[in-house]
């Protein structure tokens, strides 16, 4: 089981508002390192100069969207074994199945509860400390 506390996060959000949620929500789950950036483009930058075990990546991004970036995390060796999770304001099935091709690891959509999060994320990597 691991801890949330020994868990490095990046979340990846355009709205301020929403990663400022994310990472509350976080923080109330338990998680202490958490980074963030605000389209794919400065999020991917970021992963390779500060590898994280979590990205909770939102889809609609400018300049690389949450597919785009997923893509990059799964292309490049150094980030590729990240677990990402996809956020999202549709619950869109061509949107999942394309992200679950790419490699995605859980989606949430928004709006989301803390204890949501928390269950997304367990899915992800077992039953948190």
């Amino acid at each position: 089981m691991p801890a949330a506390a020994d868990i490095k996060v990046l979340v990846v959000d355009d709205q301020l508002t929403m990663r400022a949620l994310i990472r509350s929500a976080l923080q109330e789950i338990g998680f202490k390192d958490i980074a963030d950036a605000q389209d794919g483009e400065e999020g991917f930058k970021s992963l390779l100069a500060r590898p994280a075990h979590l990205v909770i990546s939102d889809f609609n991004m400018p300049k690389m969207d949450g597919l785009g970036f997923l893509r990059a995390v799964r292309a490049h060796d150094t980030t590729k074994k990240a677990a990402f999770i996809m956020l999202t304001g549709r619950a869109d099935k061509e949107l999942v199945q394309r992200a679950m091709q790419f490699g995605v690891n859980n989606y949430v959509t928004k709006p989301f509860s803390p204890a949501q999060l928390r269950q997304k994320i367990q899915e992800v990597f077992g039953p948190l400390t």
